[in-house]
């Protein structure tokens, strides 16, 4: 791969292209397809937790006025594809999860079909079903591989030996709750199945992704499924791969040739439809000599997954390479429960895996009697631990000693539970994150001169992160043109391939594609093209991959509040300092950024999936129950990045930062509580009943 861009455009903030029409209310959403004479879909949900549908009656429900179809699978269309059990909908009549979509009634008015669908009458067969998740289960198995691929289990050297020899240990148990995504644009699609084309306008991460899958769950050519989504709503990961609903809005579809229907999740279907975050428990094991460095890291996780399909998410993963220590072991098992399908949720892996060991650090900073920034910086591996290759760049120790200074870290009593503002107890906590710096390999961009301007065609999505924005910017320095000139074209299965907005690639992974396909353009046709000129070229391979650790970093500081006598808890300031590569907008960036630990504070305070094992669902599935930050949680909220030059990562040296911003959040909040309190919350959310007993 070739040098780095010479940045003018790069690197400059500039407002969103697509800010005006989301402001406005003009930007086109998938339930807003332009469409004429649409139906409207309501699901039908089990109401029991395993079992299978008896009959399905379905007389009252069609007589309802409006009414024109109710597909159960007694009448449903056979799927080509069935291989995929959380796609395979109304195919049978079995019942694996509270939740599972029986029934489907179209209708002319979503009011009709929505009341329908509450006169649809199910007999069910019950079976025994089980939704307990503990870590002492004695079915508990390993899985082949966690997400994506990693190997499931790691050992180097011997961590129990090292921990009976080490001079301090910690040896602890950390959990995470179930989460759900809840982007603000629900999960919806409008589907139109005409001329032997199966068209979809949907809420996705991944248009491509989205046909791919459709086409072979459907027995459909790929060219027969267009997919288009220029905006999308939020995803935070949930929309980056297709779930049951899109294969419902497709059977909804071809079951009215000529008419389209539009899907919209509720809020509480979205509980079940739309994947989560496993619940996770992490045993936590660090050995230390007198001097703070480690000797032995020790993470053991327990998740859950579903009896019909497996997702195995990396938490242990990030601690495979985190920090300096000549003897580490990490593992991943399983529960597999009467439960909806788990997913990708925004950073898979680093955000869960980051909290316990982080946690641990601070736990073992105080043992020691050293200062947690400083713990950190004791044990900077020179190379990654786990491959033994030269990182690309690695500055947490930047981030760490700017973020401190400011911060206002300097001068810190460490002593816990000893600050007060009036009837508060104020504490400050500090936690490492790290996110990988990837590529993934799939995308091709086409650069067209039409008109005087260069027309940049790539069939990615713009999630809110800033890609209607940046591809530009990075066009115009590949081409050496100025910005203005350059437009972009996303979000439709019409334009080339583009692979998901998900794991902090797209950036990376399209932007690369653009600088190909502008060099050949350049090599083509030089720096004074003629009208209708075009060139298009793949995301290429980078050699520097296999060579070097890529990875961006960043500390999270965090100031907390907790009133003395009623425990409530304020998040005064948190601050984020990340070492991202080059910054290719710092608007956008900064947006990332801030909404990344946003979600970190929800994950530290709030957010809490609560399923009631007896009868298989969540009971707050809404936003009523299922609590999020909001302005008041937090006063002063900052997020800033150390300069930065990796020139192996890609042609714009850039890092994605989509997700790095929510891993270690929570665990900066939580040792600020620790240091506030005295008290030390090792299970999330941190509520005040877990606070008030050491406060009386």
């Amino acid at each position: 791969m070739t040098g780095l861009l010479e940045p003018r455009a790069i690197g400059r903030g500039l407002t969103r292209r697509d800010g005006p029409a989301k402001v406005t209310g003009t930007a086109p959403y998938a339930y807003e397809a332009p469409v004429e004479r649409p139906l409207y879909v309501h699901p039908v949900q089990a109401t029991i937790a395993r079992g299978r549908c008896h009959h399905i009656g379905t007389v009252e429900a069609e007589s309802v006025d409006g009414v024109l179809r109710v597909l159960t699978p007694f009448t449903a269309e056979r799927l080509a594809d069935t291989g995929d059990a959380e796609l395979a909908v109304l195919q049978d009549c079995e019942i694996p999860f509270r939740g599972r979509v029986i029934a489907l009634v179209l209708a002319e008015t979503s009011e009709a079909a929505r009341h329908a669908a509450e006169l649809v009458d199910v007999d069910y067969e019950t079976e025994p079903h089980d939704a307990r998740f503990a870590a002492d289960r004695s079915d508990l198995y390993k899985p082949d591989k966690v997400n994506p691929s990693f190997e499931t289990d790691t050992a180097e050297g011997d961590v129990d030996a090292a921990l009976d020899e080490a001079d301090v240990t910690i040896e602890q148990t950390y959990t995470t709750p179930m989460y759900h995504n809840n982007p603000l644009e629900p999960h919806t699609t409008t589907a139109l199945w005409e001329n032997d084309t199966l068209t979809l306008w949907d809420s996705t991460q991944a248009v491509h992704s989205v046909r791919s899958t459709i086409a072979g769950v459907f027995g459909l050519p790929a060219e027969r499924v267009r997919v288009i989504c220029p905006y999308i709503g939020g995803g935070f990961g949930s929309k980056g791969t297709p779930h049951a609903n899109v294969v419902l809005a497709a059977l909804a579809a071809r079951a009215v040739p000529g008419r389209p229907v539009k899907l919209a999740l509720t809020r509480q279907q979205m509980f079940s439809q739309a994947g989560y975050r496993t619940p996770t428990v992490q045993r936590v094991r660090l050995g230390a000599g007198r001097d703070g460095r480690l000797r032995a890291i020790g993470v053991d996780v327990v998740e859950q997954t579903s009896r019909i399909k497996e997702f195995a998410e990396q938490t242990a993963v990030p601690a495979r390479m985190m920090y300096a220590a000549p003897h580490r072991a990490t593992s991943h098992r399983l529960a597999a429960l009467d439960v909806p399908v788990p997913s990708w949720m925004r950073a898979p892996g680093e955000c869960p895996g980051m909290f316990g060991p982080e946690v641990a650090m601070d736990e073992l900073a105080a043992a020691l009697g050293v200062d947690p920034v400083e713990l950190r910086i004791r044990n900077e591996p020179d190379r990654d631990p786990e491959t033994g290759n030269p990182y690309s760049s690695r500055n947490l120790v930047a981030c760490l000693r700017t973020g401190a200074e400011r911060f206002g870290w300097a001068g810190r009593d460490p002593r816990r539970g000893t600050r007060r503002d009036g009837p508060w107890l104020v504490g400050t906590g500090v936690a490492a994150s790290v996110y990988p710096a990837k590529r993934m390999p799939g995308s091709t961009a086409a650069i067209r001169f039409e008109r005087g301007r260069y027309a940049v065609e790539i069939g990615a999505a713009d999630l809110g992160t800033g890609a209607w924005t940046v591809l530009p910017q990075i066009a115009a320095d590949a081409l050496d043109v100025d910005v203005g000139s350059v437009d972009i074209r996303i979000g439709d299965t019409a334009y080339p391939a583009a692979t998901v907005a998900g794991g902090s690639t797209g950036t990376a992974s399209w932007g690369s594609a653009v600088v190909a396909a502008a060099r050949v353009f350049r090599e083509k046709y030089g720096p004074e093209p003629d009208e209708g000129d075009e060139a298009e070229a793949d995301t290429p391979e980078n050699p520097a991959e296999e060579k070097f650790a890529m990875y961006a970093f960043g500390a999270q500081f965090a100031e907390a509040r907790v009133h003395a006598d009623t425990g409530e808890i304020r998040v005064s300031r948190l601050h984020g300092t990340f070492a991202a590569g080059r910054i290719v907008n710092p608007v956008t960036a900064r947006s990332q950024l801030l909404g990344g630990m946003t979600m970190g504070l929800s994950m530290a305070l709030h957010e809490n999936s609560v399923l009631d094992p007896r009868f298989g669902h969540v009971v707050n599935h809404d936003l009523a129950e299922y609590h999020i930050a909001t302005n008041a949680d937090v006063d002063d909220l900052r997020a800033d990045w150390v300069e930065e030059v990796d020139p192996h990562v890609n042609p714009m040296g850039s890092k994605g930062i989509g997700e790095i911003g929510i891993v270690g959040t929570a665990a900066a909040v939580a040792n600020a509580v620790h240091h506030a309190t005295g008290t030390r919350v090792r299970a999330l959310p941190i509520t005040l009943d877990k606070l008030l007993p050491g406060l009386v």
